[in-house]
């Protein structure tokens, strides 16, 4: 039986003023992919995970989720939040509370679940990505690296089908990067459903199921990351890899 796409994104566009940032961009998620987005700053690499996730309105295409498009005025988007949870660069964290009620409050608030459920949840994926000795703690008092591994066990705790990672990493001081990519590599191998906009290329490359390389608002390149990193069809991403594939 063929899977269904969890996520289909058609003829998706997007524009600020007369800047045309997405133009036309389509593709399908499956369960278990994980989809690394490559490409130069300003390729519109963040825009295109941004109105994924509806932070940014698109303005023309459809986002299916589950074959309902969510932008369709009926659909809540907070219900399709919950679903498609983002772990965002610079973290995003409440500021005034501790560890543990930054990873319950979507829980209770949004998902309505009981005070203690939404702990036990919390406690779980804060085990999960080593940081449940700080549960009391506020984001001032932990590290850059420990608050995206906050972020991201807040947006697991939400249970959802997809994550959207917006370079998980760019925020970090660099020994503090791999222990995030540790943690997402991990849930690739669990078979978690990622989207990944990443500068880290070796981790594109090593985890990823498949690699969109994206250049000047369009999808440039799309193919798994053996075929884009060792043997890419377009110029653009031969010259945007070059530095890579030489180190």
């Amino acid at each position: 039986m063929t899977q269904k796409p969890i996520l289909e994104i058609r003829h998706l566009q997007k524009s600020f003023g007369k800047n045309n940032v997405l133009k036309d961009i389509d593709f399908n998620i499956y369960p278990g992919d994980v989809t690394s987005i490559i490409g130069a700053s300003g390729s519109g690499k963040s825009t295109l995970l941004r109105c994924i996730n509806v932070l940014e309105t698109p303005t023309g295409g459809e986002i299916l989720h589950n074959g309902a498009n969510i932008l369709d005025k009926k659909n809540k988007i907070t219900d399709y939040r919950a679903k498609v949870g983002m772990v965002f660069q610079s973290f995003n964290l409440f500021n005034n509370m501790t560890v543990l009620e930054n990873c319950t409050i979507g829980v209770t608030k949004v998902l309505k679940k009981d005070q203690a459920t939404a702990e036990q949840l919390a406690k779980q994926y804060l085990e999960r990505v080593g940081m449940l000795p700080y549960i009391k703690a506020k984001p001032s008092q932990i590290s850059g690296g420990q608050k995206q591994r906050v972020a991201i066990a807040r947006a697991l705790a939400m249970q959802p089908e997809v994550l959207l990672f917006d370079e998980p990493t760019s925020a970090l001081d660099p020994e503090m990067v791999g222990e995030v990519l540790d943690v997402i590599r991990s849930l690739a191998q669990e078979g978690m459903t990622m989207i990944i906009v990443t500068h880290e290329m070796a981790f594109a490359r090593d985890v990823s199921t498949r690699t969109i390389f994206m250049d000047r608002g369009v999808i440039a390149e799309d193919g798994s990351p053996d075929q884009i990193f060792k043997n890419p069809q377009n110029p653009r991403t031969r010259e945007f890899l070059s530095r890579f594939m030489n180190n």
